[in-house]
């Protein structure tokens, strides 16, 4: 079995922290060497544990970010 890599390349939200000390972020990360995507995802304190989450393209972070400017 290939071991799991990731890098936090680029820390860009916090959009919250619950009583444990775990955060749900907004980062551009890096999964096994690739290159970097949105990722919304919850973290322990020191980033050495994730929980689930969402990663998105240029493309698809782009398309939703479109989508919420556009609705008013």
């Amino acid at each position: 079995m290939a071991e799991f890599k990731f890098e936090i390349v680029e820390e860009l939200l916090v959009l919250s922290t619950n009583d444990k000390g775990w955060s749900k972020e907004l980062n551009r990360v890096s999964f096994n060497g690739a290159e970097p995507k949105y990722d919304i995802r919850s973290w322990n304190a020191d980033h050495s544990k994730m929980g689930k989450g969402i990663t998105l393209t240029n493309e698809e972070f782009n398309t939703l970010l479109e989508a919420f400017r556009s609705k008013k």
